[in-house]
């Protein structure tokens, strides 16, 4: 598909044919469901990264398991976090996991279950934290400053590491 993609994409900057052309040719890329798909894929990789970016440990926020795991060792450990529930082992290793269920961990306990994605997911656990008067985890305190001051544009101080990400998503 990638190799196919490039010589489409070549072919559409060299002839440049007009957009009805290529939605006869290539309608899905036209479908609502296929190009939010791609965004949604997106802003997951995204926000699933920042930690790593800052240089902290996405599993400290982001906790993987599958549905078959007990429940209590799914959230055990964790303070406060977006749990994703895969449906088979295959899905661990695999890039396309299929998703069963995403929730909010705080304090060890699922509070919020069945989101509708990652990014949604991460929204609801920042209000949780800032409703419940929480405090960010220790080791995830730069991936909560970049969210709360750069995504949520929420304060206006922020740590050298998370200006330097903000300036670089500027240029």
């Amino acid at each position: 598909m990638q190799l196919t993609f490039s010589l489409w994409r070549r072919k559409v900057i060299e002839d440049q044919p007009m957009v009805a052309q290529i939605q006869e040719r290539w309608p899905a890329l036209f479908l609502e469901e296929q190009t939010s798909d791609i965004v949604a894929h997106r802003k997951s990789a995204v926000l699933e990264g920042l930690p790593l970016f800052l240089s902290e440990d996405p599993t400290k926020l982001f906790k993987k398991c599958l549905g078959t795991d007990p429940e209590d060792g799914q959230t055990k450990g964790v303070s406060v976090g977006v749990l994703v529930v895969l449906e088979d082992e295959v899905a661990v290793a695999s890039s396309s996991a299929n998703i069963q269920n995403i929730s909010i961990v705080l304090e060890e306990t699922i509070v919020l279950e069945k989101l509708s994605d990652i990014p949604t997911g991460l929204a609801y656990l920042f209000g949780l934290i800032y409703a419940l008067n929480l405090s960010y985890p220790k080791e995830l305190k730069y991936t909560f400053d970049a969210v709360q001051n750069v995504f949520m544009e929420l304060g206006s101080g922020c740590t050298q590491r998370v200006r330097s990400l903000q300036n670089k998503l500027l240029l």
